[in-house]
């Protein structure tokens, strides 16, 4: 497991009873998390000091509780990059902190390279990985379904003084945009994405992870560039092992471009403790 440990803007303060307790910034929230499945609070006093609480519902979905008035939105930052942060209708707040694991490793690639590094992000959402990609000098090409979640990362590139880089934001299905680039004769050095478990598309097409994720990585082979940089598949779905996104990689991209394939699982500490939440896995390729 690979642990993302170097934030100052975010911290787990305890976690028990299937909730995280975390500070964003200033901000404390309590969340639900499915691995927590622990009773034991490490710190019970502190749990008394969440400005908001995500409760589900027994009949499905949830909502928040504010136990003080919170700004509409604010701003965490990683390092140089900086993100808006919103309490979401479904619990999440439009940045997942583990995936600073990932940002750190992209950048590192990308700067690496001494060259121009053009970057297609699937599945792209509030932009976490596109500001990270675009720090670093790569240009981007940011697709999502979602009008919102893309406008959501214009507002992450701004705040992070990215404006002015090369980016196209792209509302598309990800499957349909991707094969009319290969039409095009299109090529990009590096693709990233952070398939959902389950999801529908702009014109309401139906992904399904197990059912899609093969395909959709075989078709991305064919928009790579002659000297590809790395190919990242991160991934959320309950039951799929790390291991299957390395077998996927092998399969696809390592046919073509033999190179180092590594998966595993990704984690966020908990603050005085030895704890590490478990928060999702990822598969990847680099050359």
């Amino acid at each position: 497991m690979i642990v993302a440990n170097e934030w100052k803007d975010y911290k787990i303060i305890d976690m028990a009873d299937g909730q995280k307790l975390e500070k964003w910034g200033n901000i404390v929230l309590s969340r639900p998390d499915p691995q927590i499945i622990w009773n034991n609070k490490s710190f019970p006093e502190k749990w008394k000091n969440a400005d908001a609480v995500y409760n589900r519902s027994k009949t499905g979905g949830g909502g928040w509780k504010y136990n003080k008035k919170l700004p509409d939105n604010w701003q965490i930052n990683y390092k140089n990059l900086t993100f808006n942060i919103k309490p979401m209708g479904f619990k999440h707040t439009g940045l997942f902190p583990e995936q600073a694991v990932n940002w750190d490793w992209m950048i590192n690639k990308i700067k690496s390279a001494k060259r121009e590094i053009k970057v297609l992000n699937l599945f792209a959402y509030t932009g976490g990985a596109t500001v990270a990609c675009l720090s670093a000098g790569a240009s981007v090409c940011h697709v999502d379904s979602s009008k919102g979640m893309v406008s959501w990362a214009k507002e992450n590139v701004a705040s992070s003084n990215l404006s002015d880089k090369k980016i196209r934001y792209i509302i598309d299905d990800v499957n349909k945009f991707v094969s009319r680039e290969i039409r095009r004769g299109n090529t990009y050095d590096a693709i990233i994405m952070d398939p959902p478990s389950y999801g529908r598309g702009a014109k309401g097409e139906v992904w399904q992870f197990e059912n899609n994720i093969y395909e959709l990585v075989e078709l991305c082979s064919k928009v790579l560039s002659d000297n590809p940089l790395f190919f990242l598949i991160n991934s959320y779905t309950t039951g799929i092992s790390s291991t299957v996104l390395a077998n996927i990689l092998n399969l696809t991209i390592n046919k073509k471009n033999k190179g180092k394939i590594e998966a595993g699982e990704i984690g966020l500490p908990m603050e005085n403790s030895k704890l590490i939440l478990p928060c999702g896995i990822y598969g990847r390729w680099e050359n």
